[in-house]
C-alpha cells in the first residue's frame, strides 16, 4: 500500500499572494471587456481563481464567471493523456474575452483542450492563466500567457492542488512523495 509525504514547501503563502497580486497588475489591462468571462478549470483552480477574482476586483474589473472539470489524471500522480469533460459551462461565451484560469501547466493537454473548446464554443478572444508552469512535462507545444511561478518535474500539492483529493486546503505550495508501506 502507498501513503504520501509532505515534503518541502516551494512556495509560502505570502510569495503567492505577492505572485497573484504581479498577475493581476500585468493581466489587468486584459481583462477590460464589456463582455470578460473567467472560466476556472476545476478542480484545482478553485482556490487561485478567488484570489484573482478579488484582486481584479481592486481593478473595478467585475468577469462573469464559470467553472468546468477537466479530468487527466484521475487518482493519480501521472496523467493518462486523455483529458475528458466531467462539468461544462453553463455561460455563453459567444462574442466573449475569455481568461482560462488553471492550477498547473503541465502535459499541456488540459489547457490545449480548453482553449479549443472555448473557440469552439464562439469566444472572441481565450487567454490563459496558470498558477504553475512545468515546462519540462510538455507534451504538447502550448505556453499559458500568464504563468506565478515555473517548477521542476515534481508532484505539488496545496493552494487547491491535491493528491488523491487531499490537501487542497494547504496555503502553501509544497512536494508530496509516495512510499510503499510495510504491509
Amino acid at each position: 500500500m502507498k501513503s504520501h509525504n509532505i515534503q518541502n514547501i516551494l512556495f509560502s503563502e505570502q510569495q503567492i499572494r505577492k505572485r497573484v497580486d504581479e498577475l493581476v497588475v500585468k493581466m489587468a489591462g486584459d481583462c477590460r471587456s464589456d463582455n470578460f468571462v473567467m472560466i476556472g478549470i476545476l478542480r484545482g483552480s478553485f482556490v487561485f481563481l478567488a484570489d484573482l477574482v478579488r484582486d481584479l476586483y481592486e481593478h473595478d474589473i467585475h468577469p462573469r464567471i464559470d467553472f468546468m472539470t477537466l479530468e487527466s489524471y484521475g487518482r493519480g500522480m501521472v496523467s493518462s493523456g486523455t483529458v475528458r469533460v466531467t462539468k461544462d459551462i453553463s455561460v455563453d461565451v459567444g462574442g466573449a474575452d475569455i481568461l482560462l484560469v488553471d492550477d498547473i501547466l503541465d502535459t499541456g493537454r488540459t489547457l490545449t483542450f480548453a482553449l479549443q473548446l472555448m473557440k469552439d464554443k464562439g469566444a472572441k478572444s481565450v487567454k490563459s492563466c496558470v498558477l504553475l508552469d512545468k515546462p519540462s512535462r510538455r507534451a504538447v507545444p502550448v505556453k499559458a500567457d500568464y504563468a506565478g511561478f515555473t517548477i521542476d518535474d515534481v508532484f505539488v500539492v496545496g493552494y487547491g492542488l491535491d493528491y488523491d483529493s487531499y490537501y487542497r486546503e494547504l496555503p502553501y505550495i509544497a512536494s508530496v512523495t509516495t512510499v510503499e508501506d510495510d504491509a
